[in-house]
């Protein structure tokens, strides 16, 4: 017997809060189920990383799926607009159709749409939602003021955004590589005056394991090397919180090299005292 998507007793239905505003001058949408091999992921998703989707698909094999997916009709095929994850999902749990909302707007209506959803849900990565927005920007001529619009974001948060894209690809990979996923921190890198700074940035908040605000004091230092700059604080709790250390230094710039010195230095007087 094949699945259905669709439990019983279930109308479709969709979400005014990032459709209707979009597609206001469109035609109407169209509610039907749809085979899910005749459905196939929007190549531009903001979306890098579909993440685990293993409660997902449970929940789908018990109850169906309970949102329809947004698509545009591609030639007797369909593209997803939004719902990547919902497919790939039914598909493990071996649904053969889907409900599916179709949607007849242009490519940068399908972009928005995208954005807007993942952005939405939350549960975009600082870079995805950074690319997403560029690519408004730079494939159809949005001001920022435009994508703020749009999206629903102030005009301050597309602008940092927007700066976060802006970071070198070999900046990208050191921070990847460090698990330096904080917006925040990201935008203390970004604001460094070059490629330099921005590297050398990205390291200490790894090595040192910066807070926003260590950060923010860090950054300081490299624009304020005289050393007017609050004196630099190096902490750290123990995972259990069972012991603290804290080592503060008089000059505000410090390079992992002497945070280690200074360490190796307390430890070896413990030693000896001991």
């Amino acid at each position: 017997m094949s699945r259905r998507g669709l439990p019983t007793g279930l109308s479709m239905r969709h979400d005014a809060h990032y459709v209707d505003e979009l597609t206001q001058s469109t035609t109407t949408h169209v509610g039907r189920m749809i085979p899910i091999d005749r459905l196939d992921p929007n190549p531009d998703q903001p979306r890098t990383e579909i993440g685990d989707l293993t409660e997902l698909t449970a929940s789908i094999s018990e109850k169906g799926v309970l949102e329809p997916l947004l698509v545009k009709p591609m030639m007797g095929r369909w593209m997803i607009i939004a719902g990547e994850r919902r497919w790939r999902a039914a598909t493990a749990a071996g649904l053969t159709e889907l409900p599916c909302i179709e949607m007849d707007v242009d490519e940068s209506a399908v972009a928005e749409i995208a954005l807007i959803e993942n952005m939405q849900r939350k549960d975009l990565t600082p870079w995805e939602e950074a690319d997403g927005l560029r690519a408004l920007c730079e494939r159809f001529g949005y001001t920022h003021e435009d994508v703020a619009r749009k999206v629903g974001k102030s005009r301050s948060t597309v602008t940092e955004a927007l700066s976060i894209a802006s970071i070198p690809s070999s900046i990208r990979e050191i921070c990847r590589a460090c698990e330096i996923t904080s917006k925040s921190l990201l935008l203390q890198i970004v604001r460094q005056p070059d490629d330099e700074s921005m590297r050398t940035m990205a390291e200490q908040i790894a090595s040192e394991g910066l807070t926003r605000d260590g950060a923010r004091k860090a950054r300081r230092a490299f624009v304020d090397p005289t050393g007017a700059s609050e004196p630099y604080v190096y902490r750290y709790e123990a995972p259990g919180r069972e012991f603290k250390v804290e080592v503060k230094f008089r000059k505000s710039n410090i390079s992992a090299e002497e945070l280690f010195e200074a360490l190796n230095a307390a430890a070896q007087n413990i030693d000896e005292a001991s």
